[in-house]
């Protein structure tokens, strides 16, 4: 196996590092997560480099699904700004890999271009007040009515569906039929009439809130049917596909951005900072910390990696996604939580980018299946008796 990454990836990261370092310094990294606002501008800048097409082939006006390159992406925007990595993932994978996967051919034609570009996004609308992982079990309905499709019920933390176009709803499409062979997935505008978005307050991730929404009688054309008539009744495959096991990937490389961030910051202050007469590098318990998390960042990012070239082959690997996801993200948090231990009373403050990173990082091990879930998959496809 050859780990050198290719030319094409090298070159992303660098255009992605030069992009950041010009459009958005730690500075404004800062600001924007204190005034708790997104910086759209920032996105479109970042879009017209053509990085948010690499879910999406060229025939549909992308640079062609290339998993590895995606996973970079979103770890270098993470390394900076969790919501501009949120809001790539947002538009390239929610949008573009879901579309690619599931669309019916007239729904990849007319929206992949645009996912392509950068100039849409959608907002997954899967979780529901009483539903977390079953997903199998949601309550929000659709029923068919002409050539409109009619939504009731209500979701939870639907991230960024204020300034998405439309949100990815899982749906309860037929009431009678079996469990796993009742569900679709129809795309709603969120300004449609009968959508009511209420903004969920969090410690981290600010500058891109959740949102609980509820459909009250909202309709839409029958076109915006996930796979046409065909996908009717196919959202539990669509769910289950290859784009849900990339999904913890996605969440995975923002864990090694976020602590290959704390890393450096805490790497730095340990040089700078001086105590009894010599920097605070010389002692060994900050030493022996730094050097592990050096260790664990690397690990992750290999085991990132590994997933994301398995993906890219179309291999079975959702054991590998789920201990990629386990393992990164809770590796992530420890790392982030021992760099802020390195930079003590300052690692807690605002004004350094530590306890924004702590912020952020506590969320990693929930979002895209819980730590616990992730366990439950690795023992069931690994044939472990129940």
């Amino acid at each position: 196996m050859d780990f050198a990454e290719p030319e094409h990836v090298v070159a992303l990261r660098e255009t992605i590092r030069r992009f950041l370092a010009r459009e958005m310094p730690p500075a404004e990294a800062q600001r924007w997560d204190r005034e708790d606002k997104f910086p759209r501008p920032v996105f479109d800048k970042l879009a017209a480099l053509g990085v948010t097409g690499s879910t999406v082939p060229e025939e549909y006006g992308g640079t062609g699904r290339d998993i590895l390159a995606t996973m970079v992406a979103i770890e270098e925007l993470g390394r900076r700004s969790f919501p501009l990595a949120v809001a790539f993932i947002n538009c390239a994978c929610y949008g573009g890999m879901n579309i690619l996967e599931c669309g019916s051919e007239k729904q990849k034609r007319e929206l992949l271009p645009k996912l392509a570009a950068g100039k849409m996004w959608f907002a997954y609308g899967l979780t529901e007040p009483d539903v977390g992982a079953d997903l199998a079990s949601v309550r929000t309905t659709a029923a068919r009515k002409g050539d409109t499709v009619v939504i009731n019920g209500a979701k939870r933390f639907c991230t960024g569906s204020d300034i998405a176009e439309y949100i990815y709803l899982l749906v309860k499409s037929d009431p009678t039929a079996p469990r796993y062979q009742n569900l679709s997935f129809v795309l709603v505008p969120p300004k449609a009439r009968g959508v009511t978005l209420t903004r969920m307050d969090t410690m981290g991730l600010r500058g891109f809130p959740s949102f609980d929404v509820t459909f009250d009688d909202v309709e839409i054309p029958a076109e915006n049917i996930v796979g046409g008539e065909a996908g009717w009744n196919k959202g539990w495959p669509m769910l289950a596909g290859p784009t849900l096991g990339v999904e913890k990937l996605e969440v995975a490389a923002i864990g090694v951005g976020i602590a290959d961030a704390a890393v450096d910051d805490a790497w730095a202050y340990s040089e700078q900072r001086q105590q009894f007469g010599k920097p605070v590098s010389s002692y060994q318990a900050i030493r022996h910390m730094l050097a592990d998390a050096k260790t664990k960042v690397h690990a992750a990012r290999l085991m990132l990696y590994h997933a994301a070239w398995l993906a890219d082959r179309n291999e079975n690997c959702d054991v590998e996604t789920s201990m990629t996801k386990l393992f990164v993200t809770e590796t992530a948090k420890s790392v982030v939580l021992d760099c802020q231990t390195v930079m003590g009373a300052y690692g807690y403050a605002h004004g350094f980018d530590m306890e924004r990173y702590v912020r952020d990082v506590l969320l990693l091990p929930i979002i895209g299946g819980s730590s616990s879930i992730q366990r439950n998959n690795i023992a069931n496809r690994l044939g472990l008796p129940r």
